[in-house]
């Protein structure tokens, strides 16, 4: 009988070591499961140490780079990376900006609050959400629909409101909302469309990256002024091409 109980006793003893173990194993691979990157971390590091380093100065823009969730708009692949000093492949041939390009094309812009802003080239939809946190009103277009169209249920899950995307051909802007205060163009053109010029409002500023083909392009400010536009080159930079729509 002592031998038995000896055996029983040991089963037990055993049991409760191995539940223990399992316990602790479990707690451990949920803890571990469970623990998200610290984007917000990585976010204030992208604002510190690749935009405020390098000169941007602008409070509105620097808030709204702190406040858009860029890994939210890259594909899930892409998020572990969505911090980093480049830009990223969304699908379709097209790219989400590097964060301080987005961050200069915005300040460039000296947007005020109730400006009405027009985005040519919608992509991921982050540009447009870094304009939202800053203005009023954002129109923007993308001539691919399901890019244009992933954006759009992107920015409202968000709570975007105050952007609105429509699928077409940027070329031709938005001439039913204009005039705007200012245009961002994130594709690289050889010639700034005049529809978008005529779409400017007065004292409205338009950003675009203009040059040949296949090249590196001239970033370009424009500012209206009683009717006429005064340019100015800014910095040499790298863009997808601007897609038009064959039809038109």
């Amino acid at each position: 009988m002592k031998n038995h109980r000896f055996f029983v006793s040991y089963k037990l003893i055993h049991f409760r070591k191995m539940t223990r173990f399992i316990t602790i194993a479990l707690l451990f691979i949920t803890s571990f499961g469970n623990c998200q990157p610290d984007y917000d971390g990585r976010r204030e590091r992208m604002v510190k140490g690749q935009l405020i380093s390098r000169g941007i100065e602008d409070r509105a823009t620097l808030r709204a780079m702190r406040s858009v969730p860029r890994h939210l708009f890259v594909p899930a692949i892409a998020q572990q990376k969505a911090y980093i000093d480049a830009p990223l492949n969304i699908g379709q041939g097209q790219t989400i900006s590097q964060p301080y390009i987005v961050a200069y094309m915005t300040e460039q812009l000296n947007l005020k609050k109730d400006d009405r802003v027009l985005e040519i080239g919608t992509g991921s939809g982050y540009q447009a959400a870094v304009l939202a946190e800053i203005v009023s009103e954002v129109y923007t277009i993308e001539i691919i629909d399901s890019l244009g169209n992933q954006a759009n249920n992107r920015l409202k899950s968000l709570g975007y409101d105050n952007v609105t995307v429509k699928i077409g051909d940027g070329y031709l802007g938005w001439p039913e909302n204009a005039p705007f205060d200012a245009i961002i163009i994130t594709a690289g053109i050889d010639h700034i469309p005049q529809p978008l010029i005529d779409q400017l409002a007065e004292n409205g500023r338009l950003i675009v990256p203009v040059g040949p083909k296949r090249s590196t392009r001239e970033l370009t400010l424009l500012k209206k002024r009683k009717g006429k536009i005064k340019k100015r080159y800014l910095m040499p930079v790298v863009f997808v091409e601007f897609q038009r729509d064959k039809n038109e």
